[in-house]
């Protein structure tokens, strides 16, 4: 903290951003109110077989799947991973070294990095626009301390980039199908990690001829379901990258500061660490309210159920990846999370209140728990409206209060 705060080169460029800064604070503002501020982020992968079944069918259901309401789209323009070989032992729990060996050989926590701070590809130029969109309470204040230099509000800036860049994610999707129906097709029918980058990034611009399984999709309805391996990593930002990024690679519109050369020259400098991987259930999903005619919507709603219910176990198994809701009302009290977040009858939940402390940083303190109405789980997985299910249109769920003191709308809750 104190060489983040004496570091001279680091105030200049914070100073030189605080402008820029100023122009986004009523975008900053409203996203404050609605529960879009400080959400962690992800960029989601596929990792694709293109000698597997329904290929093309599962490219495209997964290109249609938005990242989950609670976490802020990180995506960037390669989604597909299209490879050459089996991955071995995609199964187990521990970590793929396949799947690490493409994320650092492609630089990808440099390409996200340099999306948080919308790096120009050509000139270099840095902006802290998006991370004062998502992250900044009060946008106005935030200016005026970061306008006279002061340690406070290096500090809110420090704190913002912990609890923003730092909670960055990638989710690395290993699809496999599945066909109940010809038990000896299930082993041909892995949807196994393959490839290059490079390939992927030739292939991810045409899926292909979406048309040429649909047959195929149709006659195997019955039995159609897919299994999910997931693998979660996260990007690593402290004090020390923090202050290498500002000191030695960021770069002013203006073309004050480093070179662009020199991040370039260091993308491979910047890592991402594994945290973890599940596996979905692959249990089948119900095709109610979808035609026959529509066989890329089937395999979208199998896998969307089953990627949904990995980011729930994933969240679940490490609490870094855990995500907040706000408090929609407090008298009943709601909050739009429901069936797609794994609550069910048994879920607790923690109200937690932001805390601004003396220096700019903010805490999160627990200020009670509640648990669901049981009757009152609003469904909101995908298509649960048009298959027709029980309390698909709630809107919400609602909570009964365990403990706790006054609570007010905005406040966040996070399943404990």
């Amino acid at each position: 903290m104190k060489s983040y705060i004496h570091n001279l080169r680091l105030l200049w460029a914070v100073a030189m951003f605080s402008t820029a800064a100023m122009a986004t604070a009523q975008s900053a503002g409203e996203a404050a109110t609605d529960g879009r501020h400080r959400r962690s982020s992800i960029y989601s992968l596929l990792i694709n077989h293109t000698d597997q079944r329904f290929h093309s069918e599962i490219s495209a259901a997964f290109r249609e799947i938005p990242v989950p309401d609670r976490y802020n789209d990180h995506n960037l323009s390669v989604r597909i991973l299209t490879m050459d070989e089996k991955l071995k032992a995609a199964g187990r729990n521990r970590e793929n070294e396949a799947i690490t060996k493409f994320l650092e050989e492609n630089k990808i926590a440099s390409r996200i990095l340099a999306k948080w701070f919308m790096r120009d590809k050509q000139t270099g130029a840095c902006s802290m626009d998006l991370i004062q969109q998502r992250g900044l309470i009060n946008a106005n204040e935030f200016d005026r301390e970061l306008a006279q230099r002061s340690a406070r509000g290096v500090n809110m800036l420090k704190d913002a980039g912990e609890e923003l860049i730092g909670n960055t994610f990638v989710i690395v999707n290993d699809i496999r199908y599945i066909d109940r129906s010809k038990a000896s097709s299930i082993a041909g029918g892995i949807m196994t990690v393959l490839g290059s980058i490079a390939g992927a990034a030739a292939g991810s611009s045409n899926i292909g001829d979406l048309g040429s399984d649909l047959g195929d999709v149709l006659a195997s309805i019955k039995g159609f379901r897919v299994r999910i391996n997931t693998f979660l990593y996260r990007l690593e930002w402290n004090d020390s990258v923090a202050a290498t990024f500002y000191t030695q690679h960021w770069r002013g519109a203006d073309g004050q500061g480093a070179a662009p050369e020199a991040f370039e020259a260091a993308r491979g400098s910047y890592r991402l660490r594994y945290v973890g991987k599940v596996e979905s259930s692959g249990s089948t999903t119900s095709f109610m309210g979808i035609k026959e005619d529509q066989p890329v919507k089937m395999v979208r709603k199998a896998c969307q159920r089953a990627l949904d219910e990995n980011i729930v176990d994933l969240g679940r198994a490490h609490e870094e990846f855990r995500a907040k809701s706000p408090l929609q009302s407090v008298d009943p009290i709601t909050a739009p999370v429901g069936l797609k977040e794994g609550i069910g009858p048994s879920s607790r939940f923690e109200v937690l209140e932001a805390v601004e402390n003396e220096d700019g940083t903010r805490e999160y303190r627990r200020v009670g728990i509640i648990s669901p109405v049981p009757s009152l789980i609003w469904d909101n997985r995908f298509m649960a409206v048009e298959e027709e299910a029980p309390n698909a249109t709630l809107g919400h769920t609602t909570f009964r209060k365990v403990s706790g003191g006054e609570f007010f709308p905005g406040m966040l809750i996070r399943e404990l």
